[in-house]
């Protein structure tokens, strides 16, 4: 029997040709080798040129197979975000690295005002002074004043028409507002002390009387001059509660600049995976983290990147420079990680497993030159086989004539 690595410069002796190899293990190994055989007419190996495969026979067992692959992952609290300032004075106070910032209360102070958090997608982009004025910024106002516990009133229902007034002056009228008319045009003649109507859209809010009426006294109770106007940099707009990761402003400096880094407060892990491998991943997906104490933690797959982006060299990892996507993983017990604000972690991912199937080591396979594969059993007889997964060295098989306790040829 001969051993090659290169077939297609030697010369085959005569007989017909058996191909023993291997072939990519699911997700880790792009290739392994090739070992040709070669038989007799006869079906007995040829041993005339002087070459020998090391043979052994392998048993046949049912087990369970899984593809997985662990990865170098970041525990901490995702990713930071920098905070801005939105108008002109000083800072007179900044919270602490580690502060929790939730909704209605202060992020820093301008001037010695508060500027609270309101969750929303869409912050303030114009000063809300006109009664009628409608949009997604007036929308956040009302949204997080009702959460706080104010009374807003009810308001106008989509497709309403309302005329923007000044909310100051002794004679401003409330919101004026009326049912969409079945012209598409908007009413005609307004006031002349008012602006034209405009129609109130899916994700609007309309800054009413009562809604005025609630600033003013969520105003008084927060510190803020009770004016029942709100100006850009009023309030500072965020998804959610917030953990200050850093500070970068000093009081009495500029309150229009960046002030501060802020993240979830809530721990996650973060790992960088090959675009390539992301593929088998799937949101909801289970996953094991093993921390630096070698205690491990459960997790689940909450997030996988779309942006591709080249990993950094200051990392410390082998793959800087690479392109990756982040995958984020939320713990099902952050108890694991209490008294860890940041570290080094590896996350175990499985995408499929295959339980109580037939296997038996891939060196057992051979690639039948009219294609497929077979395993051989010890006296010699070929019996083809479909193969299933690959992992870790064994590959799922199946066929006629092949069950648990059957004896197999395995190089080795």
């Amino acid at each position: 029997m001969e051993t090659s690595n290169d077939t297609e410069g030697a010369r085959p002796p005569r007989g017909r040709r058996v191909v023993v190899g291997t072939v990519a293990l699911a997700v880790v190994v792009a290739s392994a080798w090739t070992v040709t055989a070669w038989q007799n007419d006869d079906g007995k190996p040829d041993t005339e040129s002087g070459g020998a495969v090391r043979t052994a026979t392998a048993v046949v067992t049912r087990s369970d197979l899984s593809n997985a692959q662990t990865l170098d992952g970041t525990l901490g609290y995702g990713r930071a975000t920098t905070v801005k300032g939105g108008k002109a004075g000083l800072i007179t106070w900044l919270p602490t690295t580690g502060t929790t910032v939730r909704r209605g209360r202060p992020l820093y102070r301008v001037d010695n005002v508060p500027v609270p958090v309101f969750y929303g997608s869409t912050p303030l982009y114009r000063t809300l002074d006109a009664r009628g004025t409608s949009g997604p910024d007036v929308r956040t106002v009302a949204d997080n004043l009702r959460e706080l516990g104010y009374d807003i009133g009810v308001q106008p229902s989509v497709g309403t028409w309302v005329t923007p007034q000044p909310v100051t002056g002794a004679t401003a009228a409330s919101v004026t507002a009326s049912p969409a008319p079945a012209s598409s045009g908007p009413p005609e003649a307004p006031s002349p002390t008012s602006t034209a109507p405009v129609q109130v859209q899916h994700g609007d809010g309309v800054l009413t009387a009562d809604l005025i009426a609630a600033i003013k006294r969520w105003q008084t109770a927060t510190g803020m001059p009770s004016t029942g106007v709100l100006g850009v940099g009023d309030l500072t707009v965020l998804s959610g509660a917030v953990r200050v990761e850093g500070v970068q402003a000093q009081l009495a400096d500029a309150a229009d600049g960046a002030l501060m880094t802020v993240t979830s407060t809530t721990k996650s892990v973060t790992v960088p995976v090959d675009p390539s491998d992301a593929g088998s991943m799937r949101r909801g997906d289970a996953v094991t983290v093993s921390l630096p104490d070698a205690s491990t933690a459960r997790g689940t797959i909450a997030s996988i990147g779309t942006a591709v982006r080249t990993s950094d060299a200051s990392s410390g990892d082998d793959t800087s420079g690479q392109p990756r996507l982040t995958v984020g993983i939320t713990l099902r017990d952050t108890a694991a990680v209490r008294g860890l604000n940041s570290a080094p972690v590896q996350v175990k991912f499985t995408s499929e497993t295959r339980k109580g199937v037939l296997t038996v080591p891939i060196g057992a396979l051979m690639a039948l030159r009219e294609g497929g594969y077979a395993v051989q059993l010890p006296g010699g007889r070929l019996v083809a086989v479909k193969t299933g997964m690959f992992s870790k060295g064994l590959v799922e098989v199946s066929g006629d004539g092949i069950g648990a306790g059957t004896k197999v040829v395995t190089t080795s």
